[in-house]
């Protein structure tokens, strides 16, 4: 068979069905790619988690350094989300999402070799740019392919993508750092995106997007990306580097709140918006967004902190840290899987979404009660209680917005309630983790304070300006008090979530409860584009899409009249 028809016979074996649907093989295939894509970007994220602790104590870094290490990552996503939503609405989506795997990849690639926190928090930073446009393009391009009601059909691929990265991911990393070295962490996802990139282009069919002139609203990403950044930045560096009430504080917040203001009105008069103000007007998209905030929180503050309460809190390894934190993955995936099922089969999303955030709200609650000595089978069950109510809310927020806003706004709007989650677990992370080293400092000050001075001397050296220790090397008389005091510092931070969790819980509650479509991202692309093109005001007809073919109707008695209907 000649190259010409292997590539006729692809293409017809990739082409949709005759009414522009794909069939549930055709779907699969295409998202063959994306779902490896998807575990790319888990399992980057994820191999770390474990080894953090010590990748931060032997690069001599102290707990804001392991905060920043974890924010700046947020923040580059954060930031990035909602431009590569727009691009999203602008241009090819196919495209976008293998460039952003190639930018996530290549951080993570480069973040091996760092040879202190400061570099590691570049190439960290690189990672979350690729990381913001595989978290919005890969919501964006599901919608254009499965419909909000079959959705859930498919929700037990990506939940088994998403445990085997988020369980096996902090299993692995440990497994590697306590075999290898933690720098291998970093390395172990680069077949693996390769081959997802191949994979995507051979399998991932969208159609050809509609060719307009695009006008891309440079200040705007400017502007927001300023603001928001200097915002989170000042939230990470206050409490450490100065006080909260400070005038390096009011000049950042300032600063902060006018580039802000200024993005706001640019928006308002830019052509084509990074972020579309008139999306608000929608009650969906306002309480989801509002929802995120505090989802986002709960999300990436549970696995940032309780990595750091397996280790320093319980004396754990980097492997038994992945082993333990299983209990809050499974529950996520299992709750994900299982009602994302049941809305497919009924419908009905809006009772599941309130007991998610009731289970939030209550998993806080227990996670807040944390101490170095609590039964790691009550914590097991508070982590899988957590993991069981994002896994009821997370993935569904962003559904309930997509179901409801307009087609040309899909990518943009995706972006939005995503970018807002980000900027949650964002900031979320930010304020835990200056909590988080307040706490532990002075309860080290005032158990040390009882030691004998031998081991005063000890505590000075390696606990000097809030360094990250090595609990396992510590004195027997110092390591009990380094793990009491990170154990009562976690569970004072989980404390922090119970309020937004309260707002979850009233703002999902608030939720129009509208009912799920049944077209395709793709469908009501074509079906806007026909009824675009439906008024004809050079004949006064509609046209009206018959199969193959477009019939001109008579718009005024008279032609009815006589008779005036041409194919």
């Amino acid at each position: 068979m000649s190259r010409a028809s292997r590539r006729s016979t692809a293409s017809v074996r990739h082409a949709p069905n005759a009414n522009g649907s794909m069939s549930h093989r055709q779907v699969l295939e295409s998202l063959s790619g994306l779902l490896l894509g998807i575990f790319v970007s888990i399992l980057a994220g994820t191999v770390v988690a474990t080894s953090l602790p010590l990748i931060i104590s032997d690069l001599k870094g102290d707990q804001s350094a392991y905060t920043w290490v974890v924010t700046n990552t947020l923040l580059a996503t954060a930031v990035s989300t909602p431009i590569w939503g727009k691009f999203a609405d602008l241009f090819n989506r196919k495209l976008l999402i293998q460039l952003a795997l190639v930018v996530f990849v290549l951080g993570s690639a480069l973040a091996g070799f760092a040879q202190n926190t400061d570099t590691l928090i570049v190439f960290r930073i690189m990672q979350g740019l690729g990381g913001g446009g595989l978290a919005a393009l890969s919501q964006i391009i599901l919608a254009d392919i499965i419909s909000p009601r079959e959705r859930g059909r498919y929700a037990g691929l990506f939940g088994a993508v998403m445990a085997l990265g988020t369980i096996g991911g902090p299993l692995l990393g440990g497994v590697v750092t306590d075999a290898f070295g933690w720098r291998w962490n970093f390395f172990i996802a680069l077949p693996v995106a390769i081959v997802a990139i191949i994979l995507l282009q051979v399998t991932l069919r969208l159609p050809e997007r509609i060719k307009r002139v695009v006008s891309i609203d440079y200040l705007g990403i400017v502007l927001i990306s300023s603001g928001v950044s200097l915002l989170l930045i000042w939230v990470t560096l206050a409490g450490n580097s100065f006080d909260w009430a400070s005038l390096p504080s009011l000049a950042m917040v300032l600063g902060s709140v006018i580039l802000l203001i200024c993005a706001v009105i640019v928006e308002f008069t830019a052509k084509e918006p990074i972020i579309p103000l008139d999306l608000f007007k929608n009650r969906t998209v306002t309480l989801a967004v509002i929802a995120s905030l505090s989802v986002g929180v709960a999300m990436f503050g549970t696995s940032v902190f309780l990595s750091q309460y397996m280790q320093l809190a319980r004396g754990a390894t980097p492997t038994e840290s992945g082993l333990l934190t299983i209990p809050m993955m499974g529950g996520l995936l299992i709750s994900s899987t299982f009602f994302g099922n049941l809305i497919s089969r009924t419908g009905k999303w809006k009772s599941i979404m309130v007991s998610g955030s009731v289970l939030v709200l209550d998993g806080s609650l227990l996670l807040g009660s944390l101490r170095y000595d609590t039964s790691l089978v009550f914590v097991g069950v508070f982590m899988f209680i957590l993991g069981a109510g994002v896994g009821m809310i997370m993935q569904n927020l962003v559904l309930v917005v997509q179901n409801t806003v307009d087609i040309s706004h899909l990518g943009v709007a995706t972006s939005t309630v995503t970018f807002f989650r980000s900027l949650g677990g964002t900031v979320g992370v930010a304020v835990m983790g200056s909590v988080l080293g307040t706490v532990v400092a002075q309860y080290i000050r005032d158990g040390a304070g009882a030691l004998s001075p031998a081991t005063q001397a000890v505590a000075a050296e390696t606990l000097g300006e809030g360094t990250i220790p090595q609990v396992s090397l510590l004195p027997a008389a110092l390591r009990v008090i380094v793990e009491s005091a990170y154990g009562i510092g976690v569970g004072d931070v989980f404390l922090l979530m119970v309020p937004l969790a309260v707002i979850t819980l009233v703002t999902i509650a608030s939720l129009p409860n509208i009912p799920l479509g049944t077209m395709t991202g793709i469908d009501r692309e074509r079906s806007a584009a026909a009824a675009g093109q439906a008024a004809s005001p050079a004949t006064g007809r509609i046209l009206v899409d018959v199969s193959a073919a477009s019939v001109a109707l008579p718009t005024s008695a008279t032609e009815l009249g006589e008779g005036k209907i041409r194919s």
